[in-house]
């Protein structure tokens, strides 16, 4: 069975995509940026970008059954090679324990605001 996640940003709409599908026992978190989706603001530092994105792909993964424990890929973005030292710290807090496979890039993003997107996929783990 599908279900389709969404956030209520309105870069879903507009795009034509899902923050995150559930496909049975997989989760599939599309790439998501440092956006605070209450206050539909961005903000100036990678650090709380970031943050911004493991709590919008917690809260994904929550409200499609799964948890952060689940993530077994991740895939991270970044505009500029100086940020891996600051965001490093960020992500081993929330993975270290769960040390999903990974990958970091150095590109463009979107928008010039934009400093980091992260997406991840998730296997719901058995008992």
């Amino acid at each position: 069975m599908r279900k389709l996640i969404s956030t209520g940003s309105p870069f879903e709409k507009t795009a034509g995509y899902s923050r995150a599908v559930v496909q049975g026992d997989w989760c599939f978190v599309s790439g998501t940026t440092g956006y605070d989706y209450a206050t539909m603001t961005m903000p100036e530092t990678v650090e709380e970008q970031t943050r911004n994105c493991l709590a919008t792909i917690a809260k994904a993964l929550r409200d499609g059954g799964f948890d952060m424990a689940d993530v077994v890929r991740a895939h991270y973005y970044i505009t500029d090679q100086a940020y891996v030292d600051a965001v490093f710290p960020i992500l081993g807090e929330v993975f270290g324990d769960i040390r999903p496979a990974a990958t970091m890039i150095v590109c463009q993003l979107n928008k010039p605001e934009m400093k980091i997107e992260i997406e991840v996929t998730a296997l719901r783990r058995t008992a």
